[in-house]
Formats: C-alpha cells, sequence, structure tokens
C-alpha cells in the first residue's frame, strides 16, 4: 500500500513529465526515434517546428530545433543537458529558432541538465557565424548567470562545426553521416543525415526535392524520415509564390517514389507543408498519405510530434504520443 506521500510524489513527477511512462519503456530499447516536431513554419499548437532526438546506445543526438524544441524534449523526460549534439540540415528559421532555448536551458541547473561543457554543433557553411552571433545576444544573460548563479561558464560556450558530405560523428558505436540534398539553387549546401548503429539505421531527409543522392544513402535502411509538401492542383494554378515553395519541396507522389526505390523497413512523413491561400483549403494528411501511396504500398506512417519509433534487429516498431 502506497503512502499519501508517495502518492503525491507520482503525481508530481506525472505532471512534471507526462511521458514518464513511456520513457521508462523506451529504456529497454537502445536505439529509438523522437519525431519532436514535425511541422512546417504555420505556428500550430498540433505541430511544432522540425526537430528529432535519436538516442544510440550512449548517444543522444538532436536534429534541427525549431520552435517548441525544448518543450517537447522536456516532454520526453530528457534532460537538455544530456544532448551528446546538435545537427543541422539548413539555416531556414523554422529549423533554428529552438537553438538558443535548448542551449541556455540545457546549462541551467538540474531538472534541466546542467550541461557543463560546450554545446556541439554540426551545420552547414554559415552555422559558426550564426552561432557566435548567438552568443553575442545573449552575453548579457550568460554573464549575469555565471555572476550570480555561479553556472560554470564552459556549459555556455558552443563548439560550432562546418560540415561537407560524409561523416561527420563517430563517437561509441554511433556514426552520422551527412549528404547533401536539394532545397533549391539558393539553399545550398542542405544536408539529410544518416545515423548507424549496431547494425540499423536511420535517415532524415532535410528539406529536399526529389533527391538521387537521397536515395543513394537510404537505401536498405530500417526508418526513413521524409518531408513532404502539398497544395490543392486549383492552388497551384492559380499561385506563383504556392508553386515556387512546392518547387523547393518534394511532392507526396514523389516522396512515394522514394519509400518506393529505397525499401525502407518503416517509412515516414514528417515536416508536412500544407498550403492554402485562405480561401482554397489546404489539403488533409490524409490527402497527402493517399498520393504517396501511388507509388508505394509499404509500411508507412504520418509522423506526429512526440511519436516514438523503436529501431530493433527484427524491425520498426512505433508508439503514438
Amino acid at each position: 500500500m502506497l503512502s499519501k506521500v508517495s502518492l503525491i510524489v507520482i503525481a508530481l513527477t506525472l505532471i512534471a513529465h507526462p511521458d514518464v511512462s513511456s520513457a521508462q519503456t523506451a529504456a529497454a530499447n537502445d536505439f529509438e526515434v523522437i519525431t519532436l516536431g514535425t511541422g512546417f513554419p504555420a505556428p500550430t499548437m498540433k505541430r511544432f517546428g522540425p526537430a528529432t532526438l535519436v538516442k544510440a546506445g550512449k548517444e543522444i543526438l538532436l536534429f534541427d530545433a525549431g520552435r517548441g524544441a525544448s518543450q517537447r524534449i522536456w516532454q520526453t523526460g530528457t534532460p537538455m543537458g544530456s544532448i551528446n549534439g546538435l545537427f543541422l540540415t539548413h539555416l531556414h528559421s523554422d529549423h533554428i529558432v529552438g537553438i538558443p532555448d535548448v542551449w541556455l536551458t540545457g546549462w541551467l541547473p538540474s531538472p534541466f541538465g546542467r550541461r557543463s561543457t560546450p554545446m556541439r554543433v554540426w551545420g552547414p557553411k554559415g552555422t559558426k557565424a550564426m552561432m557566435a552571433g548567438l552568443e553575442k545576444a545573449y552575453d548579457w544573460d550568460v554573464e549575469t548567470r555565471i555572476a550570480d548563479q555561479k553556472l560554470a561558464r564552459e556549459g555556455a560556450a558552443i563548439s560550432a562545426t562546418e560540415i561537407e558530405e560524409g561523416v561527420i560523428y563517430n563517437q561509441n558505436g554511433v556514426k552520422v553521416t551527412a549528404f547533401e540534398v536539394d532545397h533549391g539553387e539558393l539553399i545550398k549546401p542542405c544536408f539529410g543525415f544518416r545515423v548507424d548503429y549496431d547494425g540499423r539505421s536511420v535517415v532524415l531527409s532535410g528539406d529536399t526535392k526529389f533527391s538521387e543522392n537521397l536515395i543513394k544513402h537510404a537505401t536498405g535502411t530500417d526508418l526513413l524520415i521524409h518531408q513532404a509538401a502539398m497544395a490543392k492542383d486549383e492552388l497551384l494554378e492559380k499561385s506563383v509564390p504556392v508553386r515556387y515553395i512546392i518547387a523547393h519541396h518534394t511532392k507526396p507522389e514523389e516522396v512515394g517514389t522514394v519509400f518506393a526505390r529505397t525499401k525502407p523497413k518503416m517509412a515516414a512523413l514528417y515536416h508536412i507543408v500544407l498550403l492554402t491561400d485562405g480561401k482554397i483549403p489546404a489539403p488533409t494528411e490524409a490527402d497527402v498519405e493517399e498520393r504517396a501511396k501511388k507509388n508505394y504500398q509499404g509500411p508507412m506512417v504520418i509522423a506526429e510530434d512526440l511519436m516514438r519509433f523503436s529501431i530493433k534487429k527484427d524491425g520498426v516498431t512505433y508508439m503514438k504520443p
């Protein structure tokens, strides 16, 4: 029989970490992917900005940090200070606006994480300048907290590395490979990532048009998480800006082709761009799935914020939030 005090402690724990039970279940898995944010620039509560957490063995890696990344990380029960590295596909604002929160909140005392070493960031050309700018922008906050709260200066430091295609990270049996994708002529380089661990892998497309290079790096992966963009045909016919946006992304039918050619054990759609002009309604997620299935009949799911994928030796399973 639990005491009243024990029940209160459990209740408070569940309030602070609503996903604590699922986090404990996931602890038994050694390779887990959590789609923290699956949306696009629209500031909705259903889908936060692009961000994906990969837990492989001893490594905890964050890919992109869009709007609300820190809140989603907190919901998983993962201390922000425990993240070993942040990897950026590109520097569009919707993929990076959550960085200051993840960086500085991860430096604060427990239970946020108390990071005592520099936050490590890998990204395309421009990453070093961006991170240096953030250090300058938050200098008052950092210096004041060091003086007032006696926080370790090293935990607020940033180590930024600008990457090219190839293996960019290899620690504790976890290998991260960056590969170039095509997000438009002026958005170069733009990267997707492949994470390999213990004979298993996950591939994240980042933002891209249909990409043969992505197919090359994703073929045979266990889990392929790919973005998609769609507008209704009548909107595409009338709107030049909408056609321009769609031209920078992968259409659902094209995503289906990518899945069919790469043959992942599990395919997932994220960073789903659904466009409207306010008069012609946006397509639904069901519309996206239906069009993707025209070219792919394998296992596929529309990823949601906080969906957990477990990559096991015998296949990939997922748990909705």
